[in-house]
């Protein structure tokens, strides 16, 4: 947690949520002082059900009191709440056209690479071999959107990390458990080498590297468990 506001800020949330880990580097990128509750993976209080009454997930966001659900809604509202003076310490890009591109790529990004992960941990057979097809194959796109909109700099934005790049990191963590419970290798060296790059870079910040869960933990304390509710190898 860092210091630097005065504004009341906590977020509630289980350790292994991807989208959690979204809204906490944000935070940490701003500088926000933010307070933390953390939630039973299987048996969650009655606040998060309280706050997101629609949807009854993981992460809420409270910002003096007022609850905001949706990690990449919420990305969006920290930018725009705590502005910055200088332009690389926005997460959005500038232009109304690039952030619907952004906006378009983040949701590419949970419903081709998060949504496949779901079905690799989640199935096996033939349904298991096409959700590894698929999230090979998105991710050869995001590979290309990564090039062009970089300009052969370090993030999404160019040279300072902005909200594509905190919508897509957290997900990565999980790609050691797709690749063992799927059997399979992610061909990040041979066919997505900008990607790999890329995830170095973002991995080596403090914002990153310090809350993220290690992608061995996701796999031995809950994908391999959330694995057999739904297949019986």
């Amino acid at each position: 947690m860092q210091k630097g506001s005065a504004e009341r800020v906590k977020v509630v949330k289980t350790w292994e949520s991807p989208f959690a880990m979204r809204v906490l580097i944000a935070l940490e990128e701003k500088g926000i002082s933010y307070e933390l509750q953390e939630e039973n993976t299987r048996y969650k209080s009655q606040l998060p059900l309280q706050m997101d009454p629609i949807h009854k997930q993981i992460p809420v966001f409270l910002h003096n009191g007022k609850p905001l659900a949706e990690s990449l809604i919420i990305l969006q509202y920290i930018d725009e709440a705590w502005p910055s003076a200088s332009p690389e310490k926005r997460f959005m890009p500038s232009t109304p056209y690039d952030r619907a591109i952004a906006r378009f790529w983040a949701a590419f990004m949970d419903k081709k690479i998060y949504e496949a992960g779901r079905r690799i941990i989640m199935t096996k057979g033939e349904a298991q071999e096409e959700a590894k097809r698929e999230m090979v194959e998105s991710l050869l796109l995001i590979e290309g959107a990564l090039k062009e909109f970089s300009g052969g700099k370090t993030y999404f934005g160019g040279e300072t990390m902005g909200f594509l790049d905190i919508a897509f990191i957290p997900l990565t963590g999980w790609f050691y458990t797709y690749e063992t419970l799927g059997k399979f290798k992610i061909p990040l060296e041979d066919k997505c080498p900008c990607l790999k790059a890329w995830m170095k870079a973002c991995m080596e910040r403090d914002s990153v590297k310090r809350l993220l869960p290690r992608p061995e933990k996701i796999l031995k304390d809950y994908a391999i468990e959330f694995r057999k509710k739904y297949v019986h190898e």
